[in-house]
Parts: C-alpha cells; structure tokens; sequence
C-alpha cells in the first residue's frame, strides 16, 4: 500500500515544522512549501503548486498571526487568512484531496464564561479574529473534504511565541509584569500535530476544537515557565489595560474539546506537561 502523500503548507512556522517532522517520522510522502513556494494568497500560485502535486491530503500551517497589526494591515490578514483558504479549498476539490486548516479561540469574544464548544456562534473582538473567522466561512462553503481545527496559544520551536518572549524578559530583569486578565489553553505544537495526524487517520470531518487540557492565565503561564527555568526575580499580575495594544483580547476563551476525545479516544496532556516538554526541549529547565 502506497503511503499517504501530504502537502504542508506554511512549512516554515513552528506547526508546520513539527508537521512535517511528524509526518515523515511516519513515512508518509510530505512535500513541504514555506511561503516563498507557494503564496496561499495567490490563487495562480495555489494553482500552479497544487496542480503539479497529486496528494491525498492538503495541511494549511500557513497563517497570518501578527495580531495587532491585522488592525491597520487587515487586507494582508485577510488576503491570508480568509481568501488564502479559499485558495486552497478550491485547489483541494480541483485533486480530490482533503484540506485540514487551523483556525483559532480568537474567533470568540471571550464574554461567554465558559469554555466554548464547536456548536457556539463566533463573534471576533478584532481584525484578526474576523480574519480567521473568513477563513473557516471559506472552508466550510467551498472545500468538499475538510478538517477545520481550533487551536490556541500555540507555543512550539520559533521566534514568537509567549514562552520565548517570557524567556527572554527575564534576562537581565529582577521583574516581570504579566496580565492576568486573559485565559486560554496553552498548545504545544508537537502535541497539536500528533493529534492532526491521527485525526486525519480517523478520516474524521467537520469542526474539531484541539488544545491541551486545562486553561490558565497569561500570569500563571508565565510563573510555571519562570518556576521551571529557576527564574527568582519578581512576577508582577497586572490587567490589560497597563499594556495598550492596538487589538483588544478576548479575555475567556478556553476552547472545550468535546467531540475530540471521543474521536480520537484521548485528550491532549495538561498544559503544564506540554510547557515542560518544550522547556526540556530548550534545555531550560531546572
């Protein structure tokens, strides 16, 4: 039996790395394009790259992520997030091949007070948010075969990401302010990629919400990182509103998993498990 060939899109970003790591750990045929390949944007791009490839199975780890300047560069995000979608959903039908993309708990407001299922209504606070939310429309509306992933705070190997900034704050600092105003699921992309895979093994379909276990806040995230590098300066909880940014953030927007561990017969490991890992992974635990 031949191996699945996959597509992976965005291969440069820190998912799309461990992807294909992942991927070709698996013996599958990857064929792995960063943004200077194939500029999802593009749809003569999209076309040309995906009609010289037959694969059965299209990963979109492309993204736009820089959340405050989507404010003032929302076509760019937009162009990306949502028409880059739609690109490739229409390149997928063209070879019968299914498109997984990933999408994000910034598509909710964050006023629920609960964790949000896949049956909530989307309501994003800023232009990435919509950004995203186009995306989703894009995939549900055109791609006939699709695996349509929320995620959150994705941390893995890159250059930004919260515990690398949170890393490299406390060089030289005896303190460090962290709101405590914003909630979600910290996600490893490792863990995040192993469960993409298996979900596309299931043959699974629709809309899946997958971060790992638990949920904390920006500040207790930080003090666990600090705590595991051996950091003794000052933490400092504060609000939002001491850092001014051009978006606002939804403040609660844990995502609820169900429908994924019945799935896959598993959850995700705990956030604090997965911060771990990576630390070790940078060899900057204690």
């Amino acid at each position: 039996m031949n191996p699945m060939k996959v597509l992976i899109t965005g291969a440069n970003g820190q998912l799309g790395r461990d992807m294909q790591k992942l991927c070709q750990s698996a013996s599958l045929d990857v064929t792995a394009a960063g943004s200077e390949v194939i500029d999802i944007s593009d749809m003569r791009s999209v076309g040309t790259f995906i009609g010289g490839h037959q694969v059965d199975v299209i990963i979109n780890c492309a993204a736009y992520n820089a959340v405050d300047l989507a404010e003032t560069s929302w076509k760019k995000a937009f162009s990306v997030n949502g028409l880059g979608v739609r690109n490739l959903s229409i390149g997928a039908n063209q070879i019968g091949a299914l498109l997984v993309h990933f999408s994000t708990d910034y598509v909710f407001d964050g006023s629920l007070g609960r964790p949000y299922t896949i049956a909530d209504t989307p309501r994003p606070v800023n232009r990435y948010g919509e950004s995203k939310f186009l995306g989703e429309s894009c995939i549900r509306d055109l791609a006939d075969r699709y695996l349509l992933i929320r995620t959150s705070w994705v941390f893995g190997l890159g250059k930004d990401n919260f515990p690398i900034k949170i890393i490299r704050g406390r060089k030289d600092k005896q303190e460090l302010k962290v709101v405590t105003d914003q909630v979600s699921s910290p996600t490893y992309t490792m863990d995040l990629a192993r469960a993409t895979l298996d979900l596309i093994r299931k043959k699974a379909r629709g809309t899946f919400h997958v971060t790992n276990s638990g949920y904390c806040s920006r500040y207790e995230w930080a003090a666990h990182i600090l705590d595991q590098a051996g950091w003794q300066g000052d933490l400092i909880p504060v609000t939002s509103d001491v850092f001014p940014s051009a978006a606002v953030r939804p403040a609660f927007s844990v995502l609820d998993n169900f429908g994924t561990e019945e799935t896959l017969g598993y959850l995700l490991p705990d956030w604090k498990d997965a911060t771990n890992r990576f630390l070790k992974e940078l060899e900057l635990t204690r």
